[in-house]
């Protein structure tokens, strides 16, 4: 299992710290949630402050778009060059074309699915995709409890990457902890982002290394 902490949980005064924490306690993405006020009913952090962690991460960024107007955001994050961008399938009109073009910028393109929307409505895009993202929680804000549906959404949405896509990578986001790693290991998941369960630690390598099992 992967393991992206997400700076959401960081503490914004010592960001810079808390980044080369979690790179030096082995984590495997850096988690950057991006709100824009209006797809979400929070507001997060822009490219400047996505510039200052790229430069002391030294694991690659998985940046999260919870926006609208997708494409603006890629192309404002593109020069970071993360590893990953994904994007809300329910905010995007034309995904295969978003898709594209995030590969084309040398980013590997993820979708993200709220709690309620079907792994069905991303079949027939699975094989152009490096990684699908599943919301355990209700996007737009940190320390939420794991909702436990996503258990079986994770074991279809496996099932379904297997016979068409074997190396996409399923992500869970939302709740996630030492409590529940082992069932999301077993319904198929490949990386967790753990916000508050990381952060929270006393022992910020220790929270890793019990989610890497």
């Amino acid at each position: 299992m992967k393991v992206a902490p997400s700076v959401l949980s960081a503490d914004f005064g010592n960001l810079q710290r808390d980044v080369q924490a979690i790179c030096e306690a082995g984590c495997d993405f850096v988690h950057v949630d991006v709100m824009d006020g209006h797809f979400v009913p929070n507001l997060t952090i822009g490219p400047v402050v996505v510039s200052a962690i790229a430069k002391c991460a030294t694991a690659p960024l998985d940046i999260h778009l919870m926006v609208q107007n997708n494409t603006f955001f890629v192309e404002l994050f593109a020069p970071l060059k993360p590893e990953y961008i994904s994007f809300h399938i329910e905010e995007e009109k034309h995904p295969h074309r978003l898709i594209q073009k995030i590969r084309s910028l040398g980013i590997k393109p993820a979708i993200v699915l709220n709690p309620h929307t079907p792994p069905e409505s991303v079949e027939y895009l699975l094989a152009d995709l490096d990684m699908v993202l599943l919301m355990s929680v209700n996007p737009g804000f940190g320390g939420q409890s794991f909702i436990e549906s996503v258990l079986p959404k994770a074991k279809r949405l496996s099932e379904m990457r297997n016979r068409l896509n074997p190396n996409c990578l399923i992500e869970v986001d939302g709740g996630v902890s030492d409590k529940n790693i082992q069932q999301l290991k077993e319904a198929g998941v490949d990386v967790v982002v753990a916000g508050s369960y990381v952060f929270n630690h006393a022992s910020k390598e220790e929270a890793i290394k019990s989610l890497q099992i």
